[in-house]
């Protein structure tokens, strides 16, 4: 891939810029997103989880219990990936379903005690992840990057 010179960006919003892919927003996020999800593959292959898989047991690790469609929405992820998701999950004994006390339509996710166990696990190897992939920048830089991510996000 060519490098891009980052001291050398124009506004590419601007009137009058002519169309230059290596400073077009959807492809450096599409570049960065390729390096992140490398890295984050290399760090969790021995745990045999999809990021989509992690994601969620983290978002449980956090909130204790959710409801599939409540995970779903926290973790961006449309009903048919979420469901699918959690069916692995369960498969592999790291997510209980069961009936909401307060809604028996409702089904609610808990973390079993090997899920728990994983997801505690994966927070120094997701944490060698976020540094590698901010690696690139200056500490200023990368609370700036975060913040202006999360504003977009």
């Amino acid at each position: 891939m060519p490098e891009v010179m980052t001291d050398s960006f124009r506004t590419p919003c601007a009137e009058g810029n002519s169309f230059q892919l290596d400073e077009q927003i959807a492809h450096l996020l599409r570049r960065a997103h390729q390096r992140a999800s490398s890295l984050f593959q290399g760090q969790l292959a021995q745990y045999e989880l999809t990021p989509a898989q992690y994601f969620a047991l983290t978002r449980l690790r956090e909130r204790q219990r959710l409801s599939q469609n409540q995970l779903g929405r926290e973790t961006a992820m449309d009903p048919a990936t979420i469901q699918g998701v959690v069916q692995r999950l369960a498969t592999r004994g790291f997510i209980d379903r069961k009936p909401d006390p307060l809604d028996r339509r409702r089904m609610v996710l808990e973390l079993t005690d090997s899920g728990r166990k994983l997801s505690d696990s994966l927070v120094e190897a997701a944490f060698r992840v976020n540094c590698e992939v901010l690696s690139p920048l200056q500490k200023e830089e990368q609370d700036a990057f975060l913040r202006l991510l999360c504003k977009m996000a």
